[in-house]
């Protein structure tokens, strides 16, 4: 069955299935979650229970119509094999596919819409049993997009079916919200995380740390753990930690000027840096005879926590990446024992 491989999602999955069995599918989804948790594994899985031609309402998975929804072609777009499976998503498309000058770098534009749902909408599927369209990150429907997708959302021919998905809900225009049935997608249990860094051959050395950043999220945890990635990151958090005990301001101004990640790389890194201070102050304390001399690197580490959480805040609210962390490195070197 096409649902079998979906993790640690059994409210949504229930949901599908019973609709599916019951032959009462809605015909536009809204599946909200953060990125990583399975919404696109969802969605094929449904697509591939609409499409199915072996009379499994829950899709057998074995068919010809199953294997080609969940199939890619090669290149660009890797658009779904089967004519009547549809994927809808930013920078998908190169711009002469879709009727544009340039390529869709920000947005899905009005130009996607109408050349990928709306001039086939409203016609059968090809094959007779469904049309399915996924929208990828939902959230990026520009407005002239969502507009146009509006009245085929509401009305669309028996058969066509979309499914949108969203790890920012609150993004979307209250008119597509009112159309689309949400499922709500959690995020993943951190043993379920840790079995697909398992599954996908991370060394264990690299579990901790990745599980503990990815908040719930299997792709977040995977680009955690990349090798090139872990190495930055822990020279990342040295470089921090060295900075803020030296004995002059030089390194510290001398690293901030240095900073040249964009703000989400560097948010990851100040959470890597946080996750380094938490396990500080954890094993200061953990041998359960802490002495003065522990405690007080653990209050240093709890404090120097606080003060990145409050860095990761002022990057969130549009602070420049290198005078953000400037201050953080004076702050962190105010902190003493």
């Amino acid at each position: 069955m096409p649902f079998s491989h979906i993790l640690g999602q059994d409210t949504a999955v229930g949901t599908l299935v019973r609709a599916l069995q019951a032959g009462r599918v809605h015909h536009a989804y809204r599946f909200e979650g953060p990125p990583g948790v399975g919404k696109e594994l969802a969605a094929v899985a449904l697509s591939q229970a609409l499409v199915c031609t072996a009379g499994d309402p829950l899709g057998c998975g074995r068919c010809d119509a199953c294997r080609r929804a969940a199939a890619r072609s090669a290149g660009r777009p890797a658009s779904p094999l089967h004519p009547d499976v549809a994927i809808v998503a930013k920078n998908f498309y190169p711009a002469a596919v879709i009727g544009r000058s340039r390529d869709e770098l920000t947005e899905i534009s009005v130009d996607q819409v109408r050349a990928i749902v709306l001039a086939h909408a409203a016609y059968p599927p090809h094959e007779g049993r469904a049309r399915v369209f996924i929208v990828r990150d939902a959230e990026d429907l520009s407005v002239g997009a969502a507009n146009a997708f509006l009245k085929t959302l509401e009305e669309p021919r028996p058969g066509t079916h979309f499914i949108l998905l969203t790890s920012r809900g609150d993004r979307l225009l209250n008119t597509i919200r009112s159309r689309t049935l949400p499922v709500r997608f959690a995020p993943l249990s951190e043993p379920i995380v840790r079995g697909v860094l398992r599954a996908h051959g991370v060394p264990e050395e690299r579990h901790d740390l990745a599980a503990e950043l990815a908040a719930g999220s299997a792709s977040a945890a995977l680009e955690l753990a990349d090798e090139e990635q872990t190495a930055s990151r822990d020279a990342f958090v040295k470089s921090v930690l060295a900075a803020a005990t030296a004995r002059d301001l030089g390194p510290a101004v001398a690293f901030a000027e240095s900073v040249d990640r964009d703000k989400g790389a560097l948010k990851d890194d100040l959470r890597a840096l946080n996750a380094a201070l938490a396990r500080e102050a954890r094993a200061a304390v953990s041998s359960g005879a802490a002495g003065t001399a522990d405690l007080r690197r653990a209050s240093v580490s709890a404090k120097r926590y606080a003060a990145v959480s409050r860095a990761v805040t002022h990057l969130e609210r549009n602070a420049s990446p290198s005078l953000a962390m400037a201050s953080l490195i004076a702050e962190l070197r105010s902190i003493t024992g």
